[in-house]
């Protein structure tokens, strides 16, 4: 921190020069999503079973080159500025953003059990003991997926299953990417990890409470995405940490994927008739019956990961001695989180969400 600079001076500072960052790249991959929006519609058929999946996966591909391209044009317009408040050691942030996704024969099969764990201890548990109490939540979901390129949902099974293997990866590239990958990644190099933890899932739930918008009706009562914001602001809380501890984004993308595949059966065969029961009994029991030996086989691992994930959490509430903050700089940072985290999110809706 610089003399005679105050903690608060340096929080807005910071969070100030990350926000027109984030516009720089946000305006980049709007520009690049409008290639998919544009153009696919004209070389293929919308109605084709071929649209839909290749429709989601150019917006992934898409995605991932606008934030890399458009990280180095930002770094480059910024490089005075970044320098005041960037770590000392501070790698292309192109070359960073990218390097979540390397997989080597080494750390594969850790970055597959980190995933297989998210996916049977964290999303499945979630998702069943939603729907077990909520059920209207599928009822909620249905209606509002209908809009926009989810006509999957009301095809034929063969239809959909052919969908349902490229579309959730698509969309878990792409979310992930956008929140863990940039949003949580690139903001620890402007502040608090915690800080950025924080942030990016107060935006990542925003974007699914954010359906209301699209809701086809307004009789649908608004606790069904609140339930559906509580829901992925904790996932991307524990997502984001794990991605920033491990610099891996693969295991995010692999459980969020399966996720993904998993709750559109669910939605599936409640549009066809079927009620959440059916589910239960043929897919989440078995799933939850895999998870709890997981957890045993696991414990160790689970048990250490758990303890530093409270010990991080709990940092976030304590006073950041890098800038030498006083219990009322805490509070206001905290404040400025889910601020700034709202107000990246109006951006996202003008721009890419």
């Amino acid at each position: 921190m610089r003399r005679n600079e105050t903690p608060l001076k340096v929080l807005l500072r910071q969070r100030f020069y990350f926000l027109f960052e984030i516009l720089v790249i946000f305006l980049g991959s709007f520009i690049f999503l409008l290639i998919p929006f544009l153009l696919l519609p004209f070389l293929i058929d919308t109605n084709s079973v071929f649209f839909e999946p290749l429709y989601y996966s150019l917006r992934a591909v898409m995605l991932i080159a606008a934030i890399s391209l458009f990280l180095y044009l930002a770094n480059f317009i910024m490089e005075k500025q970044r320098k005041r408040l960037i770590l000392e050691v501070d790698i292309s942030p192109s070359r960073n953003f990218l390097s979540l996704f390397k997989i080597t024969k080494k750390n594969f099969k850790f970055q597959l059990l980190y995933g297989v764990l998210l996916l049977f201890l964290i999303f499945v548990p979630l998702d069943f003991f939603t729907y077990f109490f909520s059920p209207e939540m599928l009822s909620y979901q249905s209606a509002v997926l209908v809009f926009g390129y989810n006509s999957y949902f009301f095809s034929n099974y063969a239809i959909f299953l052919s969908s349902i293997i490229f579309i959730p990866l698509s969309v878990a590239i792409y979310e992930e990417s956008l929140t863990r990958g940039f949003l949580a990644n690139r903001g620890s190099d402007y502040f608090n990890k915690m800080s950025a933890v924080v942030l990016s899932s107060f935006f990542f739930g925003l974007g699914h409470f954010g359906y209301i918008l699209v809701t086809p009706s307004p009789d649908l009562p608004l606790i069904f995405p609140i339930i559906w914001f509580l829901q992925t602001f904790f996932v991307g809380i524990i997502l984001a940490m794990i991605v920033l501890r491990k610099h891996w984004i693969f295991p995010a993308i692999f459980a969020h994927t399966l996720n993904n595949v998993i709750s559109s059966h669910s939605i599936w065969n409640y549009i066809n008739g079927q009620d959440f029961s059916f589910m239960a009994i043929f897919m989440y029991i078995p799933l939850l019956i895999i998870g709890i030996i997981l957890f045993i086989w696991q414990f160790t691992r689970i048990k250490e990961s758990l303890s530093i994930g409270f010990k991080e959490f709990k940092s976030y509430f304590t006073r950041d001695k890098n800038i030498q903050e006083s219990s009322l700089d805490t509070i206001v940072r905290i404040i400025l989180d889910f601020l700034f985290g709202f107000i990246i999110f109006l951006i996202g809706i003008l721009f890419i969400i």
